[in-house]
């Protein structure tokens, strides 16, 4: 499992915050305070990748407080390592007429400091990736799924042939983290980021952050402002230090979190995730993506005739709905999804209690098109027994927003 550039960093950030709580122990001056037993919270890592250990990366799945790595998310910002990320880099004067005969949004009109959504599918309609394409007037810049982006470059790079254009993995040569939070835009701006960028969610913008370079986009999968961030490989910890040194400063709650936190947030927000909730299997019809990620307005593309057939048909086999589940009982990914008849419909693909809800539990599942009218009451199996699982009208749980 290949450990991740930011691990010993992440690893010091969980030392610093137990000397913290250390100290706080011995100043409350408890008659026991001598005795009480060391707090000494540490990385859980957890793979992240294909079945193949070797393959895989390795993730921090929580810093010893998932509920304080959840708080800041809400309350300030939450610094999510993003080595599970891959990048693209799509140079030269052709690049936006190339992706744009290839890929679902329509990107003929796409200027700097524009972001798009998109699916890379096959000639089948099936979804390869899930991108999300940044212009920056010099270069593309595309993040998908690091495990997806080997492919994606070859197969794209397959397609060329007297165009201005060449497609990069930079994977390995990026580094990324990404800050969710509404304080994400403010420390950044302390960090060098011009006043008023960004305002908008799908924008991005090249910045020079505590005098190093840095490549910025916006996206919001949280339900707060959320921001990805690359710098070269090797200036990552440099830049995560600064943006903790900037909280600091500010006096705004920020620290590392984990995969566990995060995800907590990105389902209460209805954020599916690609080879999480839908795979390379998926028609776009089926992902509850499909306004976001796909142009019926724009010419051919890679798989289009499958996306439009479907479109005039009306309907897929089966689509990814929100379910709030009534009883306190947590489904987990793979659960069966039944009628009240018992006949199976589906699985749940991910789920998570939402403090924003009263730790409801709630769950994004894959289920038969018929059975995902909202409103709908399914059968869930959770904690060794049944429960309950309502419809929800669209994926996102939160107020606002358009998922």
């Amino acid at each position: 499992m290949r450990p991740s550039p930011l691990k010993p960093l992440l690893e010091r950030c969980v030392e610093r915050e137990s000397a913290r709580l250390q100290a706080a122990v011995a100043a409350a001056a408890r008659p026991d305070a001598g005795v009480t037993p060391p707090l000494k919270p540490a990385v859980a890592w957890m793979p992240y990748g294909p079945e193949s250990a070797e393959d895989c990366v390795a993730i921090a799945a929580d810093l010893g407080s998932p509920a304080a790595e959840y708080a800041a998310i809400r309350r300030g910002c939450g610094l999510l390592d993003g080595v599970h990320r891959g990048t693209l880099v799509v140079e030269g004067a052709d690049r936006a007429g190339f992706l744009q005969r290839m890929v679902t949004q329509d990107l003929k009109a796409i200027g700097a400091g524009e972001v798009r959504e998109s699916f890379w599918l096959n000639r089948k309609g099936r979804v390869q990736a899930d991108l999300l394409i940044a212009e920056f007037g010099d270069r593309m810049l595309v993040d998908l799924d690091r495990f997806a982006a080997a492919a994606v470059a070859k197969e794209l790079g397959g397609f060329l042939f007297s165009e201005d254009c060449r497609v990069i993995d930079a994977t390995d040569a990026w580094g990324r983290v990404s800050l969710h939070g509404a304080a994400a835009l403010p420390l950044l701006v302390a960090c060098g980021m011009a006043a008023g960028s960004l305002e908008t969610d799908l924008a991005c913008v090249q910045a020079t952050l505590r005098g190093e370079p840095a490549w910025l986009a916006r996206r919001d999968q949280a339900g707060v402002p959320g921001v990805e961030v690359l710098v070269p490989a090797d200036r990552l910890s440099t830049l995560f230090e600064a943006v903790l040194e900037a909280g600091a400063a500010l006096g705004v709650p920020v620290r590392p979190v984990g995969w566990h936190a995060w995800n907590v947030a990105r389902v209460e927000a209805g954020t599916p995730l690609f080879l999480v909730d839908f795979g390379r299997e998926a028609l776009p019809h089926e992902t509850g993506l499909l306004t976001r990620r796909v142009s019926f307005r724009k010419g051919c593309y890679l798989g289009q005739e499958v996306v439009a057939r479907m479109e005039s048909l009306g309907k897929p086999k089966q689509r990814l709905v929100a379910v709030r589940i009534e009883e306190d009982r947590l489904p987990v990914s793979g659960s069966e999804v039944t009628l009240p008849s018992g006949e199976a419909v589906g699985a749940i693909t991910s789920s998570s209690p939402a403090p924003m809800l009263g730790s409801a539990c709630i769950a994004l599942a894959m289920v038969r098109f018929a059975a995902g009218e909202p409103g709908t009451r399914l059968r869930v199996a959770a904690e060794g027994d049944w429960a309950t699982a309502v419809v929800q009208p669209r994926l996102r749980f939160l107020p606002g927003g358009d998922r």
